[in-house]
Formats: structure tokens, sequence, C-alpha cells
């Protein structure tokens, strides 16, 4: 029962009552630092790093390279290796895919940048992968649920939605109108840039799952939609863009020998391509067209061609390679165009300059303007005009040609949607909510290239979204909101929970005055976990704390112009254990305490303390003693991680 006013008024109180204006400060003076001291303490504050802020798939890139380095340690029975797998897995079932080929955003974001160089992200995650393949370490499903999803698609969205929906326990059946899984990892990519090997051992780790998989199965062509609908409970559109664009110039449709990159691409991965022409023109800018021009240098052409060899009619799949030919190859002159200047180009720069060093002519600030066909009905030339160099503005009486044998097309991606005509919006691609659902198709739900072509990485992390929303349709709870930074964060609860030290159960009812509770066992004190709403910015670090330490790079076996034809090997040399560690090392760890004592050591109160080594465990290793605390923030000042705020009290 609430007491009276008067009641109140007349009470004698056991404690100051608060006058009118005591709420607020009387100065403006009071509030701000007294000489050494302020009116607040610290507390630790997880946020999420710039690297994984700026990766598509979520990874926690911050917490495997910290398990690299050893600071994050693995429970009991788990080497460095199988835990940073673990961890890096949660994410990306890929490691050692991605970590060739991932032009790495996380490394742009790095805050490292602002030291000296990035860390060197994509070579941890390669030592990950390739030491998780060498040991066979397996993925683990989760419970069955009774529940079973249609996967359309076997690539990189469509395996990474398999393997999260096994880990929850759902049953899955991928579908896939080729003979063999990856997608667009297998058939887009060249094999020196995904080893098969490789390629194969991972997709074979998802599939170990109990995945059931129907190859050379065209949902809407082979399979009715309706059958598929009638025997699973949800359906995942995971289709990926294989349909490439066609120059929009004249005759560009008309001349066989114009052909699309996706087209090239797969006949050359499908093991049916095996020669080009001897002029090659490649249209584009972006690492589709970088991968054809060089995959065309490697190839090389013969002097007398049968027609039946043309490339054409190779990737249009009228007739095949004799392998005996290749014998008498010679080097193709290939020439590259992008309309952007060729520093701008939206190629990874590394990828260009490879390129270049194989030989490949590029040339930047032109565009296309029409096909000059031959009496033979064949274009014999790509007539191109030059632009400024904002890439746009046309340079009038600029038109020259460059004669061509094979013009072949790399300026985008569409879907097929053949059979799936009522899927498909204006661009021939499937619409998407922010819950990876497709509006008005009530259990049916979509991820990867389908929605917008764009990165590996960014289908993985679609794939992932798309999972959770299909889990909770299954479960038929809320789709809830999506938080601002949607990522696979660092749980200290869980972490907590792995070390044996998780929180005591809370019982209200003994719990008595809960006034002044630093001390009970039965919450996380001191901390505040921030990663699902900010991303730390590299003005929250103390960046005097990092010496200049030069990055371990990997080695290259990139060929020379006058050594690139036939030459297939792997161009990606991995690190060695040292030298992973080395590099993971330099991570600033931006967000999380990596243990460096500075907050203990320069703290002039000896308020902060390290917690007792039985308590211990990442994000756990200092606390602070209020009774000693002045707040004079030094501590704050002092962090390397930014992990510090001064705000408890406020």
């Amino acid at each position: 029962m609430a007491t009276s006013r008067d009641d109140m008024q007349n009470e004698k109180l056991t404690f100051r009552r608060f006058k009118d204006g005591d709420h607020s400060w009387r100065s403006m003076t009071d509030q701000i630092f007294k000489g050494d001291h302020s009116h607040k303490c610290p507390t630790y504050v997880h946020r999420t790093p710039p690297c994984q802020g700026s990766c598509p798939s979520g990874e926690d890139i911050r917490g495997w390279l910290d398990i690299v380095r050893g600071i994050e340690k693995p429970p009991a029975g788990v080497t460095m290796e199988e835990y940073a797998f673990r961890r890096s897995t949660n994410a990306n079932p890929f490691p050692s895919i991605m970590g060739r080929v991932c032009p790495a955003p996380c490394e742009d974001g790095c805050n490292r940048n602002q030291v000296e160089d990035k860390v060197g992200i994509n070579s941890v995650e390669q030592f990950i992968g390739d030491s998780a393949l060498e040991a066979g370490h397996k993925f683990v499903s989760g419970k069955d649920t009774g529940k079973k999803i249609a996967v359309i698609g076997g690539g990189p969205a469509g395996l990474a939605a398999a393997y999260q929906l096994r880990r929850l326990g759902h049953g899955v059946t991928l579908f896939d109108n080729h003979k063999l899984l990856g997608g667009m990892m297998r058939y887009g990519i060249p094999g020196y840039r995904t080893p098969r090997d490789v390629l194969d051992g991972e997709i074979k780790r998802i599939i170990d799952m109990g995945v059931e998989t129907r190859m050379g199965v065209k949902v809407g062509v082979d399979v009715t939609l309706e059958s598929v609908e009638k025997e699973f409970d949800a359906i995942l559109w995971a289709l990926g863009a294989q349909a490439g664009r066609q120059l929009p110039i004249p005759n560009a449709d008309k001349a066989s020998n114009c052909l699309t990159g996706v087209d090239f691409l797969e006949a050359f991965n499908d093991g049916r391509l095996k020669l080009v022409s001897e002029r090659v023109v490649v249209v584009g800018g972006g690492d589709t067209s970088i991968d054809v021009a060089s995959v065309a240098r490697r190839l090389g052409h013969i002097t007398n061609i049968n027609e039946k060899d043309r490339p054409e009619n190779i990737v249009l799949g009228h007739t095949a390679h004799d392998v005996a030919t290749s014998a008498t190859r010679e080097g193709a002159k290939v020439t590259l165009l992008s309309r952007s200047p060729i520093e701008k180009m939206n190629a990874a720069q590394h990828e260009v300059q490879d390129a270049l060093r194989e030989g490949v002519t590029i040339r930047g600030c032109v565009t296309p303007v029409e096909v000059i066909m031959g009496a033979d009905g064949r274009a014999k030339a790509l007539r191109v005009q030059e632009l400024k160099e904002d890439g746009k503005t046309p340079i009038e009486g600029s038109e020259f040609d460059i004669e061509a044998d094979l013009i072949v097309s790399a300026i985008g991606q569409g879907g097929d949607m053949k059979g799936l005509e009522g899927f498909a919006n204006k661009r021939g691609l499937i619409d998407a909510d922010q819950n990876y659902q497709i509006p008005g198709k009530k259990g049916h739900f979509v991820a990867g290239d389908i929605i917008r072509p764009h990165l590996l990485t960014t289908a993985i992390g679609q794939a992932s979204v798309a999972v959770e929303s299909i889990d909770h349709y299954l479960r038929h709870e809320d789709m809830g909101k999506r938080p601002k930074v949607d990522k696979h964060h660092f749980d200290l609860l869980e972490k907590l929970r792995e070390t044996g030290l998780a929180p005591q159960e809370f019982k209200a009812e003994e719990a008595g005055d809960m006034r002044g509770t630093s001390s009970a066992k039965w919450a996380i004190h001191n901390y505040e976990d921030r990663s699902k709403q900010e991303i730390i910015p590299s003005n929250k670090l103390f960046l005097g704390h990092f010496e200049f330490t030069p990055r371990h790079k990997r080695s290259e076996s990139v060929p020379s112009s006058d050594d690139v034809l036939g030459h297939f090997q792997e161009r990606m040399k991995g690190l060695s254990k040292e030298e992973t560690v080395a590099e993971a090392e330099r991570c600033m760890s931006c967000g999380m305490c990596f243990e460096c004592d500075n907050c203990v050591i320069f703290c002039p109160q000896d308020a902060i303390f390290r917690v007792k080594k039985t308590e211990a465990t990442m994000g756990r290793y200092v606390d602070t003693d209020y009774a000693k605390c002045v707040g004079c923030h030094i501590c704050a000042d002092v962090c390397p991680t930014g992990y510090i705020d001064m705000a408890l009290g406020e």
C-alpha cells in the first residue's frame, strides 16, 4: 500500500530526503575534473571491432585472432587450431577458401591501418582452415527437430545455409543443377585460386553432417515447385546469379564469338574449355573480368584452329576440345577494358597487379560502343570510345577499334529464373525483406547473389540470417528486429559457462536488499555489452601503445608474362604456424581487453586489480575497487583497446 503525503511529512525518516534541486549539480564546474578526480568510475564495455563490422559474414574475427595469439585459452583437451576453427566457423564454414579469395573488406576496416598497416586477417584465416582440413575436424549436427528444409542451389549461400540448418537439427536437402556442389566457388573462380582439393574438403565436411543432395536437378524445370512445397516445411532459394549479361551495344547479340564471363569461366572450370583465340578482349573491371583475362593468358591459342574448336563453340556446348591440340599452344593477346581508371577498378588491386604481371593489357576510361562484324558473321573488332577520368563522360571523336577474335562481357550477372517466373522481380532476381523472407511467399526464404550479385562472404552472411528466420518460422515465433550490428558476437556469458565460471542462479527471495550488490555472484558486474549497437572507432583506442610491426605477408606464385602459359598451380602460399601467430599478435583487439596490464600499472590509487586466476577468463581479466577509485580517467586513457569507459555513476 502506498504511503500518503501527510504520513511522509510526519514520519521520522531513517535516510535524508532529497530536496528540490538536489537531483542536479549546483554548478557546472562540479561536473568536470577537479585536479585528479571526477565523479565517474571505470566500466568495461565490449564493442564490435571494425574488422568484424566490415565483414559481410559477420565473423568474430577479433575472437579467433585472440585465440591464435594465445590470449583466449581453449577448453581442456582442445588445441588452439581447433578452437580457432570452431570460433571462425560459427559464421563461415569455408575458412580455407575464404582465406584465399575473399577481397577482405575486414582488412580495409582494420584500425591497425591507423598505425602502419592492416592485420593480414585472410592469411590467418587460411591457416585456420588448412589446419582444420589437415586435422580432419568435423562439424556436429544439432538434435533432430523433425523439420525438413529444401535449399535450392549448392553454392556458397546454399551450402552455408545447409550447415547452419543442420547445426540447429533441421533436415536439409540440397538441389543443384550441376554435377558437383560449389556454385561460384567451383564454376566461377579458377582452380588456381580455389584449389579443388581444399574446396572439396570444406564441402564434404558440410555434407557429412547429414545433408541430402539431389544433383542435376533444376527446380521449376526438372521437378515442379508444387512438389517441393508439398515435401518440405520451408524452402530457401540460393540460386546464385548464373546468367551473364551481354554487352548492351549493337551486334553483340549477333556475333557468335561474343560471350559472357559467366559462361566462359564455367566452361573452363568444367574442364571443357582448353584453348582461346589469338586476340581476346574482355570488358568489365571487376574480379570476374580479371579471372577471365588471367585464364585466357594461361590457356593460350593455336594458330590453325578448326571451326569446331573455336572457343565460342566450346563455351556454348556445341563441341569439346581435343586435349592433344593443347600441345601447340601459343600465348594469347588479352586486353581488358574498364570504364573506370585502372586504380579505381572494382577488382581487388592486387588482382589487377597480378594480371598486369601475367601479361594482360589493361585500358581504363574506355567504353564499348559497337561490335564490328566480319563477312563470316563473327566479330572482328570492338569499337570503343574514350571517357574522361570520371569514367562516365564520353570524349567526342575518340572512337577507335580493337581487333578481336573473342569478346567476353564481364559486366554483371543475373538469375536464371526459368520455371520460377513468379518469384522474379524486374531485374530477374528475387526480392527479400530484412529477415530474408520472400515478400508474399509464406515459407519461402532467399539468400545470396540471386538477391543482388556481390561477394561470396556476403552470400554466406545472408544465409546465416536467413536460417535464423527459418528457425523462427518453423517454431511459429515472431521474427523480431535484427540488431543494429548484425554479426556473430563474442558472448561473455557463454565463455564463463565454458570455463566453469558461470554466475550463480539468481533467486529473488534469497537476494534480500539488492543495494550494493558488487560482490554478489549471480551477475556479471562492471561489464556492458554494446557489441550489437556499436562499432569501436580508432579514436577510442590508445594508439600510442602499439609499436611499428611489419606485416607478415603470404608469398604468391604469380607467373610472369613469359611463364603464364599453362601455369595452373595455386598462387597463394600460406604462412607457417609461427608466422601466423606473429601476425595475429598485431591485432589490437579493439573493443576487448587483451591483458596488457596498462590499467593496473598506471592506476595511481591501486584501484584496478587483476581478477584471481581461478576466476579470470577472456573479458574478465581486471576489476575495479570502487572504494579506492577517484575517477582520474588514467585507466581509460592508457587502455589500448578502448575497453574501459569512464561512465559508471552517470
